[in-house]
């Protein structure tokens, strides 16, 4: 996958295309200023899948499998920054307005969220990989089935239960013991 390939520039100028529309998608959920811009991820992106030869070969699905794997890890990676800076990380305090907190509150949703999805490869990785496809990937439930080589109903149904379980993960414990 080399640029300086003549034959390989439109089909690495599609690829980025596409990488381009993937990285808005994520960056779109958040609210106010931020995290990246949508080029930063992708180019971040793009230089993780680097030169890899087991992309090659494995078709559209795998490599924007691979590549949503790829930004989530880098949505993780910023929003870790994100609170360890607003945790002080040597910085000057400074007031925070309304566009501000948003962006952390993102963060934390962000850093919630993928506490809950290790959870999930923790007992079921599939169901955790559906989700990445599905949620960081945007990938539909046909591209998500060719990816891990299932069928489109088992993504269904993998996606249904995926999706119960991360609510069960991300519920707020009760520090109460129940009432008799």
């Amino acid at each position: 996958m080399t640029t300086s390939d003549s034959a390989g520039a439109p089909v690495m100028a599609l690829l980025y295309d596409e990488l381009r529309e993937l990285a808005h998608f994520q960056l779109a959920r958040e609210t106010g200023a931020p995290t990246l811009q949508t080029t930063e991820l992708v180019h971040e992106a793009y230089l993780r899948l680097g030169d890899d030869a087991r992309l090659r070969g494995r078709g559209r699905a795998y490599f924007f499998g691979a590549a949503a794997q790829a930004m989530r890890r880098i949505l993780i990676e910023a929003a870790r920054r994100r609170t360890a800076a607003k945790r002080g990380g040597g910085a000057v305090p400074v007031t925070l307005d309304e566009e501000h907190a948003a962006v952390d509150a993102y963060a934390l949703e962000l850093l919630d969220l993928d506490r809950a999805l290790n959870a999930l490869e923790a007992e079921n990785p599939r169901l955790a990989r559906v989700v990445e496809l599905r949620f960081f990937g945007g990938l539909s439930v046909e591209e998500t089935a060719e990816a891990l080589e299932i069928s489109p109903r088992t993504v269904k149904s993998d996606w249904a239960e995926a999706r119960t379980s991360l609510h069960r993960l991300l519920e707020p414990r009760s520090e109460s013991p129940p009432e008799p």
